[in-house]
């Protein structure tokens, strides 16, 4: 069996966001954050939330994993800390249940604060159950394998659609999906949301008194 070298493989030494950071944009609608970033980091729609209730803000711990396999999950997660969200790139290998029941609860007990992955997952009903944040495309119940002599790698960069996502990377999702704000710009983004909420509140006053969206907006 081939030995894995994690120093070729794993970075440990990125830097996470502020956790109050993390909780501010908690509170904002991953489509507010899309727009205040001037139209940046939307992953791709298929990603939904295995349950309607999840949703989770924190920093990204990327993983690339090799198409089928799981292993790299698994060391992912044992090098994870409470706040990260691991952000997992499949190699464009979707139908396998990559995440389950088992993770869950390993992620839940170590303070993760979600997962999103560009494939599936399954045990679906007790994911929502167990309530640990999880993304992927769908459901899947094909089984992975835990190839030894597989390369991955954990915090370098992971492409999600259009979207190349980047260790410590702002990383947040809802209903609506997720969307992944490069570190040196959360900040900002993050108040620039925050606003654009309290525009938008005085525009639905306006439209509850109303007027229509053409004066509003000035359209007209």
């Amino acid at each position: 069996m081939k030995k894995h070298d994690p120093a070729l493989t794993t970075r440990l030494d990125f830097q996470r966001l502020d956790p109050g950071l993390a909780s501010d944009a908690a509170c904002l609608p991953t489509a507010t954050l899309h727009e205040a970033g001037k139209k940046i980091g939307a992953l791709p729609s298929a990603i939904r939330p295995v349950a309607p209730h999840f949703r989770f803000a924190g920093s990204a711990l990327t993983v690339h994993s090799p198409g089928g396999d799981n292993l790299w999950l698994h060391r992912a997660l044992d090098v994870a800390q409470p706040g990260d969200v691991l952000v997992v790139f499949t190699s464009g290998v979707y139908e396998h249940g990559y995440w389950g029941e088992i993770m869950t609860t390993m992620a839940k007990v170590r303070g993760l604060a979600g997962l999103v992955i560009d494939g599936c997952v399954r045990d679906g009903v007790l994911l929502g159950e167990i309530g640990f944040p999880v993304f992927a495309r769908g459901l899947c119940i094909r089984g992975t394998g835990k190839d030894f002599g597989a390369t991955g790698w954990i915090n370098y960069p992971v492409t999600m659609g259009d979207v190349i996502v980047h260790p410590g990377d702002l990383v947040v999702g809802d209903f609506d999906g997720v969307v992944a704000i490069p570190q040196a710009r959360a900040a900002e983004v993050v108040a620039a949301g925050r606003k654009r909420e309290a525009e938008e509140a005085a525009i639905l006053r306006r439209l509850e008194a109303g007027e229509g969206t053409l004066a509003v907006y000035g359209w007209q």
